[in-house]
């Protein structure tokens, strides 16, 4: 997704200036969190194993292998950590599980640099919605992407610059819920924070929060895609992330009947 998100870094270039996140002067930030229930969430994860789960190397991002091998998937420290396994080899691991409608709640934290995802309905060649965890220059967190869809989608309402804790703001039908000189008051790179997304209906409507804020509301115009499937997490293909690491833990999901 590189080459998009270049596309849309150069589209907000004019106003980067204005956005850059400032000093310690401004008010405290007033997010509007959201609380959620989620006592009756299901573990996807052990936090031990990789059982219930699924590598698949049937991606674009496992090019370089020729569809050989979709990355390094194992656990270290209670975490599921994936990276690319040679230069520009990437792929995804996927629940074994198929789910229709449902929420999933992710804590992530990875290096900034690779590019991955958290998909939903996906299927084992990664055609799925996708809840973007572009982290990287010029990439973005919580935006919508249609990974191997077709109509286009990508709906983004900010962008990362150079430095992980400074956004600039993107045009989008939903736009950016707070400042962006807020953006470190939300997000504490090299912690531990939460994603969660939920996804109803068929054309589905997709809604993104980070760390309790919402992110993103997007409602798909047809039925292009499958009405369930399964839960991915991805390292993107390109490039050299070998020893760059994404992270994910305390896996949960929560049907939606």
């Amino acid at each position: 997704m590189r080459l998009r998100n270049t596309i849309w870094c150069c589209l907000s270039a004019v106003v980067a200036a204005s956005m850059l996140v400032g000093g310690n002067s401004a008010p405290a930030a007033d997010f509007k969190k959201e609380k959620f229930d989620d006592s009756k969430a299901i573990s996807l994860f052990d936090g031990k194993t990789l059982e219930g789960w699924t590598v698949s190397a049937k991606t674009g991002h496992s090019a370089t292998s020729k569809q050989t091998s979709g990355g390094t998937w194992k656990v270290t420290d209670e975490a599921i950590t994936g990276t690319q396994d040679v230069p520009g080899n990437g792929g995804i691991i996927l629940t074994n599980r198929s789910f229709k409608d449902f929420e999933v709640i992710v804590e992530m934290k990875n290096d900034f640099g690779p590019d991955s995802g958290l998909f939903l309905r996906s299927n084992d060649r990664g055609q799925a919605y996708q809840f973007m965890v572009d982290y990287h220059s010029e990439g973005n967190l919580g935006g919508v992407y249609g990974e191997g869809l077709t109509g286009g989608i990508h709906h983004r309402n900010f962008s990362f610059l150079s430095d992980v804790k400074q956004i600039t703001k993107n045009d989008d039908p939903f736009p950016l819920q707070f400042e962006p000189a807020d953006w470190p008051a939300l997000w504490k790179h090299g912690e531990w924070n939460e994603l969660r997304a939920r996804i109803v209906n068929n054309p589905p409507t997709i809604t993104t929060w980070v760390n309790g804020v919402r992110m993103m509301e997007f409602t798909d115009t047809e039925a292009r895609h499958q009405n369930e499937g399964q839960i991915a997490l991805q390292v993107h293909g390109g490039g050299d992330y070998t020893n760059q690491f994404v992270r994910y833990k305390n896996i949960r999901v929560k049907p939606i009947e």
